[in-house]
């Protein structure tokens, strides 16, 4: 997979454009999300169910993985079975 795939959830309405990624298995809701949209919709895992917001990117804690949410959706992204986290704003310079 390279920077710029979109991918789709297969247990909610969740898409994601890839920025950054490593060689593990990008998941949402639980389950592994894949370019096309599957024809049967997996469950949604309970642990996995926190939300995505439109244009926030979500990195893991090596740093390894970067995504940006395109469309959001009740599932959450996580990496292998580990939990993203909402990647934080750089600060602007002070303008004295």
């Amino acid at each position: 997979m390279k920077p710029g795939t979109r991918l789709k959830s297969a247990a909610d309405d969740t898409e994601v454009m890839v920025i950054r990624t490593g060689g593990g298995t990008i998941e949402c809701g639980g389950a592994p999300m894949g370019e096309a949209k599957p024809a049967e919709p997996a469950a949604l895992n309970p642990d996995f169910s926190a939300g995505t917001l439109m244009g926030k990117r979500y990195v893991d804690a090596g740093g390894q993985y970067e995504l940006l949410c395109v469309k959001p959706g009740k599932g959450s992204l996580s990496v292998d079975g580990v939990a993203l986290i909402v990647k934080d704003a750089k600060p602007l310079p002070a303008s004295d």
